[in-house]
């Protein structure tokens, strides 16, 4: 038996806005972290000799960078479903936003770099 989708009920179409509210709450959560990690690599790897080593990105900044990321995307989707009810706009406005917030975090979040320890430049 074929279905057909003008006779489907209410509660499919919120599952399906559901998981498409998941699907972009995903993909930030997966997207802030690799936009994330290039900039933190010299905090984690630390520099000569670990002198620049601050492993407190990855317990205090990795976790507020995913959830942010997560997030951002879900509650631009939330609000725009509810005010404009075609998904696609709801879509089309959270990526947009996602691509905002991590565009902002590369131009606003900068590890602390501290100076070279005393050897000059290009030991």
């Amino acid at each position: 038996m074929v279905e057909n989708t003008a006779e489907r009920s209410p509660g499919t179409s919120q599952k399906i806005e559901g998981g498409a509210g998941c699907l972009l709450a995903g993909l930030g959560a997966a997207a802030a972290p690799l936009v994330w990690a290039p900039r933190a690599a010299i905090s984690v790897r630390g520099g000569f000799e670990n002198h620049a080593r601050d492993l407190s990105v990855l317990f205090i900044d990795l976790p507020l960078i995913v959830l942010g990321g997560a997030l951002v995307p879900l509650l631009t989707w939330v609000l725009v479903t509810r005010s404009v009810h075609r998904p696609w706009v709801a879509a089309l406005v959270a990526l947009a936003t996602l691509a905002l917030a991590l565009w902002g975090l590369t131009e606003w979040w900068t590890p602390r770099r501290t100076p070279n320890p005393g050897y000059g430049d290009g030991v």
